[in-house]
Protein backbone atom coordinates (compact mmCIF):
# COMPACT_ATOMS: atom_id res chain seq x y z
CA UNK A 1 0.00 0.00 0.00
CA UNK A 2 1.00 3.58 -0.61
CA UNK A 3 2.44 5.38 2.43
CA UNK A 4 -0.62 7.46 3.30
CA UNK A 5 -3.22 8.07 5.97
CA UNK A 6 -6.33 6.10 5.04
CA UNK A 7 -9.46 7.57 6.69
CA UNK A 8 -11.68 4.49 6.91
CA UNK A 9 -15.43 4.55 7.55
CA UNK A 10 -16.62 1.68 9.74
CA UNK A 11 -20.11 0.37 10.62
CA UNK A 12 -22.44 2.50 12.74
CA UNK A 13 -24.04 -0.59 14.24
CA UNK A 14 -24.37 -3.69 12.11
CA UNK A 15 -20.84 -5.06 11.67
CA UNK A 16 -21.63 -6.20 8.12
CA UNK A 17 -22.06 -2.58 6.96
CA UNK A 18 -18.45 -2.22 5.85
CA UNK A 19 -17.07 -2.07 2.33
CA UNK A 20 -14.77 -4.61 0.73
CA UNK A 21 -12.23 -1.85 0.17
CA UNK A 22 -12.30 -0.88 3.86
CA UNK A 23 -11.68 -4.49 4.89
CA UNK A 24 -8.77 -4.70 2.45
CA UNK A 25 -7.19 -1.51 3.79
CA UNK A 26 -7.59 -2.61 7.42
CA UNK A 27 -6.06 -6.00 6.62
CA UNK A 28 -3.06 -4.67 4.71
CA UNK A 29 -2.16 -1.36 6.41
CA UNK A 30 1.04 -1.37 8.46
CA UNK A 31 -0.73 0.33 11.39
CA UNK A 32 -4.39 0.75 12.37
CA UNK A 33 -4.99 3.89 14.44
CA UNK A 34 -8.26 3.71 16.39
CA UNK A 35 -10.36 5.98 18.59
CA UNK A 36 -10.95 3.00 20.93
CA UNK A 37 -8.66 0.04 20.35
CA UNK A 38 -11.06 -2.33 22.13
CA UNK A 39 -13.97 -1.51 19.82
CA UNK A 40 -11.79 -1.75 16.74
CA UNK A 41 -10.21 -5.02 17.90
CA UNK A 42 -13.74 -6.47 18.09
CA UNK A 43 -14.50 -5.28 14.55
CA UNK A 44 -11.25 -6.64 13.14
CA UNK A 45 -11.62 -10.00 14.89
CA UNK A 46 -15.20 -10.30 13.61
CA UNK A 47 -13.89 -10.01 10.06
CA UNK A 48 -10.87 -12.27 10.61
CA UNK A 49 -8.27 -9.49 10.60
CA UNK A 50 -5.33 -9.38 13.00
CA UNK A 51 -5.64 -6.76 15.75
CA UNK A 52 -1.92 -6.72 16.57
CA UNK A 53 -1.18 -3.43 14.74
CA UNK A 54 -3.49 -1.16 16.77
CA UNK A 55 -2.53 2.19 18.28
CA UNK A 56 -4.83 4.65 20.07
CA UNK A 57 -5.74 8.03 18.59
CA UNK A 58 -8.56 9.85 20.37
CA UNK A 59 -9.63 13.37 21.32
CA UNK A 60 -7.33 13.45 24.36
CA UNK A 61 -4.10 12.51 22.55
CA UNK A 62 -4.82 13.47 18.94
CA UNK A 63 -2.18 16.18 18.59
CA UNK A 64 0.61 14.09 20.08
CA UNK A 65 -0.46 10.97 18.18
CA UNK A 66 -0.44 12.95 14.93
CA UNK A 67 3.32 13.49 15.30
CA UNK A 68 3.89 9.74 15.68
CA UNK A 69 1.72 8.95 12.67
CA UNK A 70 3.49 11.54 10.54
CA UNK A 71 6.79 9.87 11.47
CA UNK A 72 5.39 6.49 10.41
CA UNK A 73 4.20 7.89 7.08
CA UNK A 74 7.53 9.59 6.45
CA UNK A 75 9.20 6.22 7.08
CA UNK A 76 7.12 4.72 4.27
CA UNK A 77 4.42 3.00 6.32
CA UNK A 78 0.68 3.06 5.67
CA UNK A 79 -1.76 3.99 8.45
CA UNK A 80 -5.51 3.26 8.51
CA UNK A 81 -7.48 5.50 10.87
CA UNK A 82 -10.91 4.58 12.23
CA UNK A 83 -13.26 6.08 14.82
CA UNK A 84 -15.65 4.07 16.96
CA UNK A 85 -18.39 4.19 14.33
CA UNK A 86 -19.05 5.86 11.00
CA UNK A 87 -16.70 8.23 9.24
CA UNK A 88 -13.75 9.69 11.19
CA UNK A 89 -13.41 13.48 11.50
CA UNK A 90 -17.18 14.03 11.07
CA UNK A 91 -18.45 14.73 14.62
CA UNK A 92 -15.68 12.33 15.62
CA UNK A 93 -11.94 12.62 16.30
CA UNK A 94 -9.71 12.81 13.24
CA UNK A 95 -9.92 16.35 11.88
CA UNK A 96 -6.76 17.48 13.73
CA UNK A 97 -4.90 14.35 12.61
CA UNK A 98 -5.88 14.87 8.97
CA UNK A 99 -4.96 18.55 9.19
CA UNK A 100 -1.50 17.73 10.57
CA UNK A 101 -0.82 15.05 7.96
CA UNK A 102 -1.80 17.37 5.12
CA UNK A 103 0.31 20.19 6.59
CA UNK A 104 3.28 17.82 6.55
CA UNK A 105 2.82 17.38 2.80
CA UNK A 106 1.65 13.78 3.09
CA UNK A 107 -1.31 12.12 1.42
CA UNK A 108 -4.73 11.46 2.97
CA UNK A 109 -6.98 8.92 1.23
CA UNK A 110 -10.69 8.63 2.18
CA UNK A 111 -12.29 5.18 2.29
CA UNK A 112 -16.03 6.00 2.34
CA UNK A 113 -18.74 3.95 3.97
CA UNK A 114 -21.50 4.06 6.57
CA UNK A 115 -22.90 7.44 7.64
CA UNK A 116 -25.64 7.90 10.24
CA UNK A 117 -26.62 11.22 8.66
CA UNK A 118 -27.15 9.83 5.17
CA UNK A 119 -28.84 6.67 6.45
CA UNK A 120 -31.31 8.71 8.51
CA UNK A 121 -32.02 11.12 5.66
CA UNK A 122 -32.67 8.28 3.22
CA UNK A 123 -35.38 6.82 5.46
CA UNK A 124 -36.84 10.08 6.78
CA UNK A 125 -39.33 10.93 4.06
CA UNK A 126 -38.28 14.58 4.24
CA UNK A 127 -38.29 15.82 0.66
CA UNK A 128 -36.31 19.08 0.89
CA UNK A 129 -33.54 19.11 -1.71
CA UNK A 130 -30.91 20.47 0.69
CA UNK A 131 -29.96 19.65 4.25
CA UNK A 132 -27.78 21.30 6.88
CA UNK A 133 -25.85 18.91 9.14
CA UNK A 134 -25.09 20.66 12.43
CA UNK A 135 -23.90 17.74 14.56
CA UNK A 136 -24.25 18.03 18.33
CA UNK A 137 -26.07 21.04 19.77
CA UNK A 138 -24.80 22.65 23.01
CA UNK A 139 -25.48 20.71 26.22
CA UNK A 140 -27.20 23.58 28.07
CA UNK A 141 -30.72 24.67 27.16
CA UNK A 142 -30.00 28.42 26.93
CA UNK A 143 -27.05 27.93 24.59
CA UNK A 144 -28.99 25.35 22.59
CA UNK A 145 -31.89 27.74 22.06
CA UNK A 146 -29.51 30.49 20.97
CA UNK A 147 -28.04 28.24 18.30
CA UNK A 148 -31.47 27.07 17.17
CA UNK A 149 -32.59 30.67 16.77
CA UNK A 150 -29.77 31.24 14.27
CA UNK A 151 -30.94 28.17 12.32
CA UNK A 152 -34.66 28.86 12.50
CA UNK A 153 -35.01 30.64 9.16
CA UNK A 154 -33.09 28.13 7.04
CA UNK A 155 -35.32 26.42 4.45
CA UNK A 156 -33.25 23.22 4.60
CA UNK A 157 -33.76 20.02 6.57
CA UNK A 158 -31.82 20.46 9.82
CA UNK A 159 -29.88 17.40 11.02
CA UNK A 160 -28.49 16.95 14.53
CA UNK A 161 -26.89 14.23 16.63
CA UNK A 162 -28.16 13.83 20.18
CA UNK A 163 -27.40 11.63 23.18
CA UNK A 164 -30.18 9.67 24.92
CA UNK A 165 -29.97 11.55 28.22
CA UNK A 166 -30.61 14.90 26.44
CA UNK A 167 -33.11 13.89 23.78
CA UNK A 168 -36.26 15.00 25.64
CA UNK A 169 -34.96 18.45 26.60
CA UNK A 170 -33.52 18.86 23.10
CA UNK A 171 -36.93 18.17 21.52
CA UNK A 172 -38.55 20.59 23.99
CA UNK A 173 -36.16 23.35 22.88
CA UNK A 174 -36.65 22.52 19.19
CA UNK A 175 -40.41 22.91 19.60
CA UNK A 176 -40.09 26.14 21.59
CA UNK A 177 -37.79 27.82 19.07
CA UNK A 178 -38.88 26.37 15.72
CA UNK A 179 -42.58 25.94 16.39
CA UNK A 180 -44.70 22.84 16.91
CA UNK A 181 -45.97 22.56 13.35
CA UNK A 182 -42.67 21.49 11.82
CA UNK A 183 -42.08 17.82 11.03
CA UNK A 184 -39.45 15.94 13.03
CA UNK A 185 -37.96 12.52 12.39
CA UNK A 186 -36.32 10.74 15.33
CA UNK A 187 -33.95 8.04 14.10
CA UNK A 188 -32.44 5.98 16.91
CA UNK A 189 -30.10 2.98 16.95
CA UNK A 190 -29.73 3.02 13.16
CA UNK A 191 -28.77 -0.44 11.75
CA UNK A 192 -28.97 -1.97 15.26
CA UNK A 193 -31.44 -4.44 16.75
CA UNK A 194 -33.84 -1.83 18.16
CA UNK A 195 -33.68 0.60 15.23
CA UNK A 196 -36.59 3.06 15.29
CA UNK A 197 -37.46 5.79 12.81
CA UNK A 198 -40.44 7.84 13.95
CA UNK A 199 -41.94 10.85 12.19
CA UNK A 200 -44.37 13.34 13.76
CA UNK A 201 -44.73 17.07 14.37
CA UNK A 202 -42.49 18.82 16.87
CA UNK A 203 -45.57 19.42 19.03
CA UNK A 204 -46.10 15.64 19.27
CA UNK A 205 -42.49 14.55 19.70
CA UNK A 206 -42.03 15.00 23.45
CA UNK A 207 -45.19 13.04 24.27
CA UNK A 208 -44.03 10.18 22.01
CA UNK A 209 -40.66 10.02 23.75
CA UNK A 210 -42.23 10.13 27.20
CA UNK A 211 -44.81 7.43 26.38
CA UNK A 212 -42.12 4.71 26.52
CA UNK A 213 -38.71 5.10 28.19
CA UNK A 214 -37.24 2.61 25.70
CA UNK A 215 -37.80 5.24 23.01
CA UNK A 216 -35.31 7.50 24.78
CA UNK A 217 -32.47 4.98 24.56
CA UNK A 218 -29.63 4.83 22.07
CA UNK A 219 -27.90 7.38 19.90
CA UNK A 220 -30.20 9.69 17.93
CA UNK A 221 -30.14 11.41 14.57
CA UNK A 222 -32.74 14.19 14.74
CA UNK A 223 -34.08 15.64 11.50
CA UNK A 224 -36.36 18.69 11.37
CA UNK A 225 -38.06 20.08 8.28
CA UNK A 226 -36.89 23.47 7.05
CA UNK A 227 -38.56 26.82 7.56
CA UNK A 228 -41.38 27.80 5.25
CA UNK A 229 -40.53 31.06 3.45
CA UNK A 230 -42.32 34.07 4.92
CA UNK A 231 -44.54 35.82 2.41
CA UNK A 232 -42.66 38.76 0.94
CA UNK A 233 -39.45 38.04 2.89
CA UNK A 234 -36.91 35.59 1.51
CA UNK A 235 -35.16 33.14 3.88
CA UNK A 236 -31.87 34.94 3.20
CA UNK A 237 -33.32 38.36 4.10
CA UNK A 238 -34.93 36.96 7.23
CA UNK A 239 -31.66 35.36 8.33
CA UNK A 240 -29.84 38.68 7.87
CA UNK A 241 -32.55 40.42 9.88
CA UNK A 242 -32.36 37.89 12.72
CA UNK A 243 -28.59 38.20 12.98
CA UNK A 244 -28.79 41.99 13.10
CA UNK A 245 -31.61 41.94 15.66
CA UNK A 246 -29.34 40.00 18.02
CA UNK A 247 -26.87 42.89 18.00
CA UNK A 248 -28.76 46.11 17.19
CA UNK A 249 -31.95 48.01 18.06
CA UNK A 250 -34.94 47.08 15.93
CA UNK A 251 -35.03 50.12 13.65
CA UNK A 252 -31.30 50.04 12.94
CA UNK A 253 -31.42 46.30 12.27
CA UNK A 254 -34.28 46.76 9.80
CA UNK A 255 -32.49 49.61 8.03
CA UNK A 256 -29.28 47.61 7.57
CA UNK A 257 -31.15 44.44 6.58
CA UNK A 258 -32.98 46.45 3.90
CA UNK A 259 -29.71 47.79 2.51
CA UNK A 260 -27.99 44.39 2.52
CA UNK A 261 -30.83 42.22 1.20
CA UNK A 262 -32.74 44.65 -1.00
CA UNK A 263 -36.01 43.43 0.57
CA UNK A 264 -38.93 45.72 1.35
CA UNK A 265 -38.33 47.85 4.44
CA UNK A 266 -41.98 47.64 5.50
CA UNK A 267 -42.05 43.86 5.21
CA UNK A 268 -38.79 43.53 7.12
CA UNK A 269 -40.10 45.88 9.82
CA UNK A 270 -43.26 43.81 10.26
CA UNK A 271 -41.19 40.63 10.38
CA UNK A 272 -38.90 42.18 12.98
CA UNK A 273 -41.90 43.00 15.16
CA UNK A 274 -43.06 39.38 14.87
CA UNK A 275 -39.62 38.07 15.87
CA UNK A 276 -39.42 40.38 18.87
CA UNK A 277 -42.90 39.41 20.02
CA UNK A 278 -41.88 35.74 20.31
CA UNK A 279 -38.74 36.38 22.36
Amino acid sequence: MEAALYVVATPIGNLRDITLRALEVLAVADVVAAEDTRNTAHLLTHHGISANRLIAVHQHNERGAAEKIIALLQAGQSVAFVSDAGTPAVSDPGALLVQAVLAAGLRVIPIPGASAVVAALSASGLAETHFLFYGFLPNKSAARRTVLQTLSSHPYTLVFYEAPHRIVECVTDLCAVLGGERKIVLAREITKLFETIHACTLAEAEAWLMSDSNQQRGEFVVLVSGAQPQEGVSPEAQHILEVLLNELPLKQAVQLATQISGASRNELYQRALQIKSTE
